[in-house]
């Protein structure tokens, strides 16, 4: 599901979808800076113009390797000509464009990656563009801000969780008189039925999960996460224990 945003320019609002994990920004909303009633003819007008055309084209053809070079080449040539008309649809059906999309229902209207849809900001207005590119780059710091500010919440969280948990297995399962290779024996293997109970997997079975994440399991969990399947009882390992086994098999039984 698109991911949708949106920022106030000059007095518009602008909508921001995420599509294929790229931001592409409302030319609809654009246009309607200069024409609120007539957008779709502000965007057929720009794109009629062989400069446009050809930064279309371009942009495609380094992103896009499945663009039609040939067909845009067909439209590039006739680009400029006073019985030249281009539409979104046009466009994207004759060269399998992915840098303009344009959809009818919730979020219709046309969108643009956001490098086409600031030279099309530009066409517009300059100081259109300028404000939208400062509104933009706000919005991504935030939520950068936001991002990083989550991730320290959940891992300031999973350590204190862990830490009651580790807690109650030093107070209730390991004997008072071991070894300190015995007791860190007794940790790992308790922190492990931990994590099934918790996360569904053992630590080793999260790494070979996820190859490309750094940190451990309890980094990328989420606040839900952890209110969510919380231990029956933060100092009772038997429960924990009991948990564990249940949702991971009979065989962490033997642990």
């Amino acid at each position: 599901m698109a991911k949708k945003e949106t920022v106030n320019v000059q007095g518009t609002e602008i909508t921001i979808l995420t599509l294929r994990q790229d931001d592409y920004i409302s030319l609809t909303d654009i246009a309607k800076y200069k024409d609120e009633q007539n957008p779709r003819f502000i965007i057929q007008n720009w794109m009629r113009n062989r400069n446009t055309v050809e930064f279309l084209g371009f942009w495609e053809l380094l992103y896009n390797p499945d663009f039609n070079r040939v067909d845009f080449e067909a439209v590039r040539a006739q680009a400029g000509l006073n019985s030249f008309v281009l539409t979104p649809q046009k466009w994207i059906e004759t060269t399998g464009a992915v840098g303009i999309t344009s959809k009818a229902g919730r979020y219709g209207g046309t969108y643009a990656h956001k490098e086409i849809a600031y030279e099309f900001a530009s066409w517009v207005s300059v100081e259109f563009k300028l404000y939208l590119v400062k509104e933009f780059d706000r919005l991504k710091s935030e939520e950068v801000q936001r991002q990083s500010f989550e991730w320290n919440l959940q891992r300031t969280l999973s350590k204190i969780n862990y830490r009651i948990h580790t807690d109650a297995i030093k107070e209730q399962i390991i004997p008072k008189e071991v070894t300190r290779a015995q007791a860190a024996f007794v940790y790992a293997t308790e922190a492990d039925l931990l994590n099934v109970a918790l996360f569904g997997m053992t630590a080793s079975e999260w790494r070979s999960s996820n190859p490309g994440k750094d940190g451990n399991m309890r980094d990328h969990a989420t606040l839900v996460l952890w209110s969510s399947r919380q231990a029956p009882c933060d100092t009772c390992p038997s429960q924990i224990r009991a948990c564990a086994i249940n949702a991971h098999g009979s065989s962490l039984s033997d642990l």
